[in-house]
């Protein structure tokens, strides 16, 4: 019953730090007002500009930033124990995450919408800005390379998650396209696409359905990759009410009710015990089989620093400052909408990651079937965590998190059948969603990058890149040129072998991630600095999220990690240059950044940049 009422600590906690301290950085620091014009309304363009309720804001914004990222770095972390990975989740989804998701959204508001790259450059100088827009084209690379490779192998597990999942694409258009021609009411759509969801997961593996998954499901990685990647280049040069926005309210709405579900299934576990096992018997009860804490797991690295790298999205992630000043601040249409949207989306995910760490540390001992043989408690923990290496596969992590909480689901009387793909689904939806926004960002990262370059002497070669189809197509190749290589290890190439070349600069993401949201927040505290707003509450998470990640890389480029040889010794040359590039992007960024600080306080950038000069204080 313990994890249980730790849970709800930490809900509640989440809903006291939303009314409290992120009231406190709407009114007092940010001061958002509802007379300010958004850049929605100021620049609406039909296609990227485009004004939209709140609600459907939140429903993109959460699940784009979500992706698997708060399923998979808690689903590892737990083996330090479930109570460091439980305080840096909370805490650092309060006074961290949802700082910076919250800031780089406002401050893209004040810049016209353009993404926090763009804005380096304002209120640092232009070098800054391009170097920051290179570090963001590496990270974006990445997620572009990997998420069709996380989406496939949920796939690959479990094939009943295929249909529930393809189903949304043409569902998600029609609803874009009823919305926008008939201006019908939300309820209505919701409730529709709610009953088609739930009824693709219930019966989308029934006869001639449960056939077609099985066919795809024995379709090569690669094919899987090269057609999510198709799907994201035409995502991202659609307008965004066509299938963008209406997709990631749908999987909002799927997505928040299953979290629900699970929250029900963990009342149940938490006062009925777990499920019985399959030829009957009691029921075990819900309690911690992970270990509270250990510091340090055989074969893994040390807690610090890479505890703070393996949780990334659940507490804090460079990503999200790209979602916020990327495309929902092209959005929203009032500001005060900012604060629900910026700090109220990183604390649900917050709480996503905390149902992540119960499902995996006392979830996973209501019962498993190993080898033929139902196991529990510890034994069934140990199953999937007997060590560091077969733990840390992506494979482990996305079935430790399934499995636990399919458990907690099984309590409450659905099926093992239908809460396996109720679980499937989730994680390959929000894959999905990060994979055609992250499509979307890198495609005004590299139109940004080109208008820079075709202003000089060489622009002839670079102009095609400054419209959203050359853009998108660069950024999709480059991806799919990555992703078709053979996996780490693998010499030779085939179409059986290939589609796992993400994982080559995998080991690069988490500290890259995590050192563009101390990048981040340099360009949050700038602006602040400039308007002479207090910038201390983010002195303290601007210099953690650039010393942890930066140690990690480092350990990671010359000492090894606990874990294996470090990328110098392995001969890992790709990793060590891009590891070594990123380090001296960050450095010089530092050194401008020094230099810079005390020479602009209360000097305003060019006032153009903004869309309208600001209103009254208004409450937010």
């Amino acid at each position: 019953m313990q994890p249980f009422f730790v849970a709800l600590l930490a809900g509640l906690g989440f809903v006291v730090a939303y009314h409290t301290y992120g009231r406190w950085l709407g009114r007092r620091i940010f001061e958002l007002s509802a007379k300010t014009v958004c850049p929605s309304l100021a620049l609406e363009d039909g296609v990227d500009y485009v004004p939209t309720s709140k609600g459907v804001v939140f429903g993109h914004h959460f699940t784009s930033i979500a992706g698997t990222g708060p399923i998979v770095g808690p689903a590892i972390a737990v083996m330090w124990g479930w109570v460091p990975a439980l305080l840096w989740v909370v805490l650092g989804s309060i006074f961290i995450g949802a700082v910076h998701d919250f800031g780089a959204l406002v401050v893209s508001l004040r810049h016209r919408g353009q993404t926090v790259g763009d804005i380096a450059g304002k209120v640092m100088n232009r070098r800054v800005r391009l170097l920051f827009l290179f570090i963001l084209f590496m990270a974006l690379t990445i997620v572009l390379a990997i998420f069709g490779l996380v989406i496939a192998s949920v796939f690959k597990m479990y094939p009943a998650a295929i249909f529930p999942c393809l189903i949304q694409i043409p569902l998600a258009t029609l609803i874009g396209f009823w919305l926008n021609r008939k201006g019908v009411n939300l309820l209505l759509p919701s409730l529709i696409s709610l009953v088609i969801m739930y009824g693709t997961v219930l019966y989308g593996n029934e006869g001639w359905l449960g056939t077609l998954n099985a066919s795809m499901q024995s379709w090569n990685l690669i094919t899987w990759v090269i057609l999510l990647l198709v799907y994201s280049y035409v995502a991202s040069v659609l307008p965004v009410w066509t299938l963008l926005q209406p997709r990631d309210y749908i999987n909002s709405l799927q997505l928040i009710s299953a979290l629900a579900l699970i929250v029900l299934g963990l009342m149940g576990a938490a006062f009925l015990g777990g499920a019985s096992a399959p030829g009957g018997g009691e029921r075990a009860p819900l309690e911690w089989v992970a270990p509270a804490f250990q510091w340090h797991p055989e074969g893994a690295p040390f807690i610090f620093p890479f505890l703070f790298i393996t949780i990334a999205c659940g507490a804090i992630s460079g990503f999200h400052c790209l979602v916020s000043s990327g495309t929902s601040s092209k959005q929203l249409k009032s500001e005060p909408d900012a604060r629900f949207v910026g700090y109220g989306s990183m604390l649900t995910e917050g709480f996503l990651a905390t149902l992540v760490i119960v499902a995996c540390a006392a979830g996973l001992g209501l019962g498993l079937e190993v080898q033929g043989q139902w196991v529990s408690g510890v034994e069934a923990w140990e199953a999937r965590y007997a060590t560091w290496g077969a733990a840390g596969s992506l494979g482990a992590k996305v079935a430790a998190f399934v499995d636990g909480a399919a458990n907690l689901l099984r309590s409450i009387g659905l099926a093992a059948p239908v809460a396996l793909a109720l679980m499937a689904v989730l994680v390959a939806s929000f894959a999905g969603t990060t994979l055609d926004t992250a499509c979307r960002l890198q495609r005004y990262v590299i139109q940004e990058l080109a208008s820079t370059v075709s202003t000089s002497s060489f622009s002839m070669p670079w102009s095609w890149l400054t419209n959203r189809h050359g853009a998108t197509l660069f950024g999709i190749l480059i991806a799919a040129v990555v992703a078709a290589a053979p996996a780490p290890g693998q010499a030779d190439w085939s179409l059986a072998t290939s589609g796992k070349g993400g994982l080559i600069l995998w080991p690069l993401f988490g500290a890259t991630n995590q050192l563009l949201a101390g990048l981040a927040f340099l360009v949050i505290t700038f602006h602040l600095w400039r308007r002479n707003k207090p910038v201390w509450f983010l002195i303290l998470p601007a210099l953690f999220m650039l010393v942890m990640p930066m140690w990690a890389m480092l350990l990671q480029l010359f000492f090894g990690n606990g874990s294996g040889k470090s990328w110098l010794a392995s001969g890992h040359w790709l990793l060590v240059g891009v590891g070594i590039t990123t380090i001296a992007l960050e450095v010089w960024m530092l050194i401008e950044a020094l230099i810079m600080f005390p020479k602009v306080k209360g000097v305003l950038e060019h006032s153009s940049d903004n869309v309208v000069p600001q209103a009254a204080t208004e409450s937010s």
